[in-house]
């Protein structure tokens, strides 16, 4: 949007006037990586303008403003509008420029912006395309309903519009993001409508992010079951494996319907890789609910872990009962060694998976190389269900540059970093 008003793109390396930091406020850890590299910016780039957006700064932006060289705040409205970013020089107001307003005047669709301009960066394969802001769920740890409002869709014929122009740009892979993206509805058409539309799109991958189980309904696994370009990959967030605390947070499943979603995925699926997202140290999770939480993981094919420690959100219905005693929080030792726990679980759920592919063959969207001391070149992509994987390619093999290509692989093992091993098949 600000290049079709006149702006450059630049680096930060290259002195930019303006330098947009987009913040996350998911977590007090979040807040403060944002609040540090907002700092190391104004430090480093005393001649940058330093405009901070997104959640953190609908949240409290009183506190970022009144860090010392931020030029702007924007919340999530007011970042969507160019004419923040240089509404200083015009109005010559003194300190920074502050714009919040409520998420309630959010309108009844999510419109990042009227245009978006395609052009693939160095070593890119894939763009990430937003369909949908929001949540209306109202689990009861979460800000995110407070500083982004309520679900709504980007317009359907927008986001196909801008799927066709990142494929047009040369991208292999299309990342469907938002906040709560399998909730999509615009009219008649529901996620599973707007999938089967951009298939429509001339892209190799399409890739979703994270699906509330229960809106992984059986139309959709059918869906991605039958596709060539829906990538069997994503998050099915689980929080926790104990049905007590699913209740308290509000969640809308308990363990035995997710089960029930996940293992009929996996089952219809062909090599369907499903992480789980799980928190820990919740308060009112004593240890007979974390081990029910680590014996119901341990029994479930997945592919790896996103293990969180809760961090209490204000303006959430937890922030209240803590605030009241309702709740107890767990003790900062005891939810660091339940992280940790869980971790390790995670790793060995993670290897396991790896491992199952071992001998097969695998189609890799390459992305990187990097090139040896002996003149050889490891090239790294990632499989349909995302698994890195790696190839040494010999000096003199004459295939040139892999990057955006999409071959066939033998998996022949799984390295320490549990990226899988493998050797191209001509």
């Amino acid at each position: 949007m600000l290049v079709s008003r006149g702006w450059s793109l630049s680096t930060i390396e290259e002195g930019a006037d303006l330098i947009i930091v987009h913040t996350c406020a998911v977590t007090r850890q979040a807040e403060q990586k944002s609040r540090q590299q907002i700092r190391r910016l104004v430090r480093r780039n005393p001649g940058s303008r330093i405009a901070v957006i997104g959640c953190y700064a609908q949240l409290d932006p009183g506190r970022l403003a009144a860090i010392e060289g931020v030029a702007f705040v924007l919340g999530s409205i007011a970042k969507l509008d160019p004419e923040n970013y240089v509404i200083r020089e015009e109005a010559g107001e003194k300190g920074p420029v502050v714009r919040v307003s409520s998420v309630k005047d959010a309108g009844d669709t999510a419109m990042p912006g009227s245009s978006m301009l395609c052009q693939p960066e160095q070593g890119r394969t894939r763009a990430f395309l937003k369909i949908q802001d929001g949540c209306s769920f109202g689990c009861a740890y979460c800000t995110i309903p407070n500083i982004r409002g309520r679900s709504r869709p980007v317009p359907l014929d927008l986001v196909l519009d801008r799927a066709a122009r990142i494929a047009a740009a040369g991208y292999r892979e299309i990342v469907l993001t938002g906040v709560n993206i399998a909730d999509y509805r615009y009219g008649h058409a529901g996620f599973a409508e707007l999938l089967r539309r951009i298939e429509e799109v001339e892209v190799g991958r399409i890739r979703i992010g994270s699906v509330e189980p229960e809106l992984l309904d059986d139309e959709l696994i059918a869906l991605i079951a039958a596709s060539g370009k829906i990538m069997p990959n994503f998050h099915l967030p689980l929080q926790s494996g104990s049905d007590a605390i699913l209740r308290l947070m509000r969640r809308h499943y308990d363990t035995a319907a997710y089960r029930q979603r996940l293992l009929r995925a996996v089952e219809s699926i062909p090599g369907c890789g499903i992480g789980a997202d799980v928190m820990t140290g919740y308060p009112g999770e004593g240890g007979r609910e974390f081990e029910e939480m680590y014996t119901f993981l341990s029994g479930l094919p997945l592919a790896y872990l996103h293990v969180f420690t809760c961090s209490i959100r204000p303006g959430t219905q937890l922030s209240r009962q803590v605030a009241s005693g309702e709740l107890a929080p767990v003790p900062h030792p005891e939810i660091s060694r339940r992280a940790s726990v869980l971790g390790e679980l995670g790793s060995r759920l993670e290897r396991r998976f790896a491992e199952s592919f071992v001998g097969r063959r695998m189609e890799v969207l390459f992305e990187e190389g990097t090139a040896s001391g002996d003149g050889s070149v490891r090239w790294s992509g990632y499989t349909g269900n995302y698994l890195r994987v790696d190839v040494d390619v010999p000096s003199g093999s004459g295939t040139g540059s892999l990057r955006g290509c999409e071959l066939a692989v033998r998996v022949d093992g799984v390295g320490e970093d549990l990226h899988l091993r493998g050797r191209l098949l001509f």
